[in-house]
């Protein structure tokens, strides 16, 4: 279980940086394509590699070969868009692979562990998906707080415009719109 908890613990830290927009940076064109064809070319050779597998350590060998190019693919859209949305995807996308990779994996038990270990699978995933929503509503309350704060910025600026007259008054009120992008 501790490599399940290490594995789970490396979600969160990387939904969380996924998430706040720290690395997210737009790609071209050409490089989407490229890296989009490069994920269905290692889902190929991962899941061939499968093939000398059996049984249970084989379906634990496919999900993780399809978990590796749901979780890429989410990553490749978030590099490609920047949006927070995509980001809320990928923290999902990790969240759903990890879950299907670890009830998989409990499969090989029997009994009480195995009970065990899907409880335990279905706890971390639950906990991984409140994360992600948590995430979520923190990046959209901060834009909200940004806007609340521009705009109070704004109206305290254009109050001291107030005082002035004519062309200086203009120029003060145009600057002020310039600094907080106001039309």
């Amino acid at each position: 279980m501790t490599t399940l908890r290490h594995l789970q613990t490396a979600v969160a830290c990387a939904a969380l940086f996924a998430a706040s927009g720290a690395f997210a940076a737009t790609m071209s064109k050409s490089e989407y394509s490229a890296a989009k064809d490069h994920i269905g070319a290692e889902y190929k050779a991962d899941k061939a590699a499968c093939a000398s597998s059996s049984g249970n350590a084989k379906d634990v060998c496919i999900e993780q070969a399809e978990g590796k190019r749901k979780v890429a693919r989410a990553e490749l859209e978030y590099d490609h868009t920047g949006k927070r949305g995509d980001a809320h995807k990928l923290a999902l996308a990790k969240a759903d692979s990890t879950y299907a990779i670890a009830k998989e994996m409990c499969d090989d038990k029997a009994g009480n562990a195995k009970d065990l270990c899907t409880t335990e699978a279905k706890a971390a995933h639950t906990k991984a998906l409140a994360d992600a929503k948590l995430i979520e509503k923190v990046g959209v309350a901060r834009k909200d707080a940004a806007q609340d704060k521009n705009d109070a910025n704004y109206k305290v600026a254009t109050q001291k415009c107030e005082s002035l007259a004519g062309d200086a008054k203009a120029s003060c009120i145009s600057a002020a719109k310039a600094q907080f992008h106001k039309s």
